[in-house]
């Protein structure tokens, strides 16, 4: 594959891994050969490398398959998830999907990244809904600008919220960032 066939959102195999182009900047220089500045996220590890990549570089457009899974339990280490396209049942070890694994809830629908027939890699819904656990009370008057307050939500994730919410209140969290995102 050509450098000049990189764009955003475009899989690639490089260094005997699996990436996702999340940027890239393509350039040529007077006389010298053209090479494109990128920025990898690892569908493996979910870790974002910088690196220059020139023609010269073996790199091999991966096709990725999606398939919608719902997250079933987990046994110690070993994460479990049902295809709901053939109801096979899945496994992941935690280390591969050590980021995600916090926003876990029972019956939690997401897409598997499959390589070869291998499910490799997890993408979360943007936002969840969430029920709140624990927090300080909220008192009447407390409005949306007066400042925040932290949250246990029922996956054990901590998130800023208002002071208007409450225990049992149910919340709209983004799981890219943490952020709270509104009442649901």
């Amino acid at each position: 594959m050509s450098i000049s066939d990189l764009r955003p959102s475009i899989s690639i195999c490089y260094n005997n891994d699996l990436y996702l182009v999340c940027e890239c900047e393509h350039a040529k220089i007077a006389r010298g050969n053209a090479f494109c500045r990128v920025k990898l996220k690892s569908l493996r590890t979910s870790q974002i490398i910088d690196c220059t990549l020139r023609n010269s570089d073996n790199i091999e457009e991966a096709f990725i398959e999606q398939r919608q899974l719902q997250y079933l339990y987990h046994d110690g280490d070993i994460y479990h998830f049902l295809d709901l396209g053939t109801y096979e049942d899945l496994i992941l070890n935690k280390s591969c999907i050590e980021d995600k694994v916090s926003w876990f809830k029972d019956h939690l629908e997401m897409v598997g990244l499959f390589y070869n027939g291998k499910l490799i890699n997890l993408e979360l819904p943007y936002s969840l809904e969430l029920k709140v656990v624990e927090t300080e009370p909220g008192f009447r008057g407390d409005t949306v600008k007066a400042g925040t307050k932290p949250a246990k939500l029922e996956t054990d994730v901590y998130v800023q919220v208002p002071l208007f919410i409450n225990i049992g209140d149910v919340v709209k969290v983004d799981t890219r960032t943490g952020e709270y995102l509104g009442r649901a």
